[in-house]
């Protein structure tokens, strides 16, 4: 792993800290969509992502595929830092994230923008239910929605693209910060072959 993705590995892992020790019932849908909430806001605000990770449209919201594919087997570094309990909530049984003892947040891979997202984020919906945040992630025409076409983009990447409105004054100078972190990524990528 290069040292721009185990940066981002470890911002993933810090955030699910954060989010699993500063949210209410935070549990797998929740947090996918905190994560998805913070990424995409970031991506609005500076053309870059703070995790790097790819969101898919899923029925019931946007679905981080690479958290999503080891959820039920985490790898070593994240299962070092949480764990699921599955917690019974009226008809169904929540997975609640919980951190494990001894570990705390680590704050020093964010910028202080990132920092002030994910606070804002665990304010909003502290005390929040996932299906409360439906509303929010499954906005009209907002990114999920715009892919999702009502199931027909289903399974599909959801473009971060998508976060930055189309009269946005910056559009274009966020969207080439964007392509320009996509070359490096690929020319280091390339580089570790």
């Amino acid at each position: 792993m290069d040292k721009r993705s185990l940066r981002q590995r470890q911002k993933l892992i810090n955030a699910i800290i954060y989010f699993a020790q500063n949210t209410a019932q935070c549990g797998k849908i929740k947090l996918f969509k905190l994560l998805y909430l913070m990424d995409f806001q970031h991506f609005q605000e500076t053309g870059k992502t703070v995790t790097g990770l790819e969101y898919q449209a899923w029925k019931f919201g946007p679905v981080p595929v690479k958290v999503m594919e080891e959820w039920e087997s985490p790898d070593p570094d994240l299962s070092n830092a949480i764990h699921i309990e599955v917690e019974p909530v009226y008809d169904y049984d929540r997975q609640s994230v919980k951190v494990n003892e001894g570990v705390g947040f680590d704050d020093s891979e964010f910028t202080p923008r990132q920092l002030r997202i994910m606070q804002s984020l665990s304010e909003q919906y502290r005390d929040t239910f996932s299906p409360k945040m439906i509303d929010v992630t499954h906005a009209q025409n907002g990114a999920w929605d715009k892919v999702w076409k009502g199931g027909k983009g289903a399974f599909s990447p959801i473009p971060y693209e998508l976060a930055i409105p189309e009269d946005d004054p910056h559009r274009d100078d966020l969207l080439e910060i964007h392509a320009e972190q996509m070359m490096r990524t690929a020319a280091l990528q390339s580089l570790q072959a």
